[in-house]
């Protein structure tokens, strides 16, 4: 321990005891250089943490647009798909109305048929998304399906929507067989 002996002597002429120990002031304090850095550390953290949740924040709505998007997209095999159960159904070849759709159609949940895309926007009504809701969106299904052999149909589905001047594409791919 780094004690230092000193002697104490009174003004007022009373005798005190005349030694004490009393520890040495070195190293007892801060500096202003160590206040300095460890200000400097601090904001640097806190900086570093409030533009981690603003960079959060502003990615939530894009999260829930590429969900929206997802589901859209697989939305978009599930029409094709009952398309095809509908004519295995009624008795008809499988690939009934979906050899034509090479250079892309569009469909909605309430569709008996594709039809060509002609980049319309989905909208929504009430709770679903179709053709002919009654409130924009800034989502446009495009479903492209290729012939690949005789009883495989390749579904690709895209999804486009435009979120703060940038441009989004979510692709679902898919096979078809004829069971």
């Amino acid at each position: 321990m780094n004690m230092r002996y000193f002697a104490n002597f009174s003004q007022s002429g009373r005798d005190l005891p005349s030694t004490t120990f009393l520890k040495a002031r070195s190293g007892a304090g801060f500096t202003l250089i160590e206040v300095f850095v460890s200000l400097t550390i601090m904001t640097v953290a806190i900086l570093g943490l409030f533009i981690l949740v603003r960079q959060t924040v502003s990615a939530l709505p894009l999260s829930g647009q590429r969900l929206v998007a997802s589901y859209l997209a697989q939305e978009g095999v599930e029409i094709v798909r009952n398309l095809r159960d509908a004519n295995r159904l009624r008795g008809v070849n499988w690939d009934l109305g979906l050899t034509s759709c090479t250079a892309g159609c569009e469909a909605d949940y309430a569709s008996q048929s594709l039809a060509a895309w002609t980049s319309r926007y989905l909208k929504l009504d009430s709770s679903f998304y179709s053709y002919g809701g009654s409130t924009a969106t800034p989502y446009q299904r495009k479903i492209t399906l290729t012939p690949n052999g005789s009883n495989i149909l390749m579904v690709n589905v895209e999804i486009f929507w435009s979120e703060k001047e940038r441009s989004h594409t979510l692709s679902v791919r898919e096979d078809l067989y004829n069971w």
